[in-house]
Order: structure tokens, then sequence, then C-alpha cells
């Protein structure tokens, strides 16, 4: 069972709908609810996921922010699926705070994902409260992080030279591994988002199994089927990269791309990282619609 509830400024009305396995059906006034998963008598529930934004990397106004994701535990552990430069004000909208944040995982380094870490780190460095957060991030990314991206603000404090590791406890991912938190193993899937004709900058999407439960999330993307077929084809929920944006680029998946897709990807598949402005109308085209900031989604096995 998945549960959906949004509240776009953390304060207002909930949206709800009650949703089969294969789109939405009909709306209710409490959760969106997806059925039919499996027969086993078994309830639970996974760590609930919530967007603390669901826009490009451009967007202003429009009550959102970049597309950071934040997981909470049942122990109330939180793991931030990419840190924006955003980061602090999304997390304030949401009622929450650096204090909060106990892991980290980083997709790849364009500011919108990546941007946010100098905020966290010297807020917890220097906050005798806090320890510091966990940043997972696959091995490629890790020293490009400090060195191209972050050392040149966080570099000189009072009385030393830091490095990455004075404010996280870092964790290299190697080719082909993932990492585990809260017992979820995660998995790195390998992205193309941007291919400068000389490489492929290293970009990663995360694949994790709660309790028969696959969920995909495509982080900034192309549409690459073909290369990461297994995990559209595997997963039950997939959240996807979608640009919206009259002018297309080739870095991300555009929206008029992803409706060509199989109906049995469409009908599993929530958009995000699109641009401000009006909209498709995703649910009329086989999706289950564009996640919208505040959007909470808990996912649970239950017999019908």
């Amino acid at each position: 069972m998945l549960k959906v509830s949004q509240n776009r400024g953390f304060r207002g009305r909930e949206s709800v709908a009650s949703i089969n396995q294969f789109g939405i059906t009909t709306f209710k006034s409490a959760t969106l609810i997806v059925t039919g998963i499996s027969d086993a008598l078994v309830a639970f529930t996974m760590p609930n996921l919530l967007f603390l934004g669901s826009g490009s990397a451009f967007t202003v106004g429009e009550d959102n922010f970049h597309s950071n994701m934040l997981l909470t535990s049942d122990r109330g552990r939180k793991l931030l699926i990419d840190c924006g430069s955003d980061i602090r004000f999304s997390l304030y909208a949401a009622g929450l705070s650096y204090l909060e944040i106990t892991d980290i995982f980083i997709s790849h380094l364009h500011a919108d994902h990546a941007g946010g870490l100098e905020f966290i780190g010297m807020t917890r460095r220097f906050d005798p409260r806090c320890d510091r957060a966990n940043l997972y991030l696959s091995k490629d990314i890790a020293s490009e992080l400090w060195d191209r991206t972050l050392s040149g603000g966080m570099r000189s404090i009072d009385q030393d030279i830091a490095t990455l590791d004075t404010y996280f406890t870092v964790h290299r991912i190697g080719k082909g591994e993932g990492f585990m938190w809260e017992g979820i193993r995660f998995e790195l899937v390998r992205m193309i988002h941007v291919d400068t004709g000389f490489y492929v900058m290293p970009s990663y999407g995360l694949f994790f199994e709660v309790q028969g439960v696959k969920v995909f999330i495509s982080g900034d993307s192309q549409l690459c089927l073909q290369q990461n077929y297994p995990f559209y084809e595997q997963a039950d929920l997939i959240f996807h990269d979608c640009e919206t944006a009259i002018v297309r680029t080739p870095v991300h998946a555009h929206y008029s791309k992803l409706i060509t897709l199989p109906e049995r990807f469409r009908r599993k598949m929530w958009l995000y990282g699109y641009q401000p402005g009006l909209l498709p109308d995703a649910q009329k085209d086989g999706l289950l619609g564009f996640v919208r900031r505040g959007q909470q989604f808990e996912l649970s096995l239950i017999t019908a």
C-alpha cells in the first residue's frame, strides 16, 4: 500500500486519492492508497519520503524548491537525497532544520543537488549539539565534490585547514556497490545526464526495496530506458526526472518522450524536476502525476 499526502505549505489542506497499482482511480479525503501489490497477510511501513521541493535547477517562485527529498525512518533518522542550494529554505518551509539531518546522499555535482552541503556542513560543524552527518556518494564524485565544488568556501577555518572529512563522515561507494541505511540497501544506478562528447558526467539514481516494494529514483537523467531497462521493469514505483520547458535541453528526460513509454512503465511513474509554469495533464497521459512540494509517500503492504 502506498500512502501519499500532499501539503503544499505544510500547513494547508491535504490532497489525497485512492489508486490501484495501475494508476489513479478515485479520490478520497484521507490518503492516496495503492492496493493489490501483495496477497500476503502482512502490514508494515517504509520510511516516509518527503519532497522538500520538486522543481528544476532554476526554479523560482511557484511555491517550489530544488528537487531534494527526505527519507525519515521509524527511528527518526533522516536521509537527505541530494542537498541543493535551496536546502536552508526548503527545510525551513517543512518545519525542519540542519539539526535533524543525520545522513545525506549526493547524486551528482550540480548546485541544485550539492550546493547546500556548505550550509549543512558548516552549521553542524560549529553547533555543539551536532555530530557529523554521514555522507554517501560514489567514489568518482567524492574527490571532485571537495576539490571543484566545496573547498573554496569550506577549506579555511579558524586555526585549521579543513577537508571534506572535517564536516562529514564520508562513505565513498565503489563501482557496483551500494550502501545500507536503516536496514535498507540502496543500489546506485549510473544514469546518463550530461555527455560532453569526451566523457559522461557521473550521475546516479537510486534503487531500493522495502519489504517487497521496489522504488527507483532516477535523479537528473536523460531517458535511459535501454541502459537501465531492468530498473524500470522491476520497480513498483518510479520517481522520474521530467523537463517541461518549451525549449528542450539534451540533458533531461522531456515530458514528450516520457509519455511515449510503454503503459506498464507510465502507470507507476511520478514526475519531478520540472520547470515553473503550466503543466500537462500527466494523469490523462497515463502517468501518476507531477509531484508537488510537500508531497509525502509512505509505502506499506496490506491485504485489501
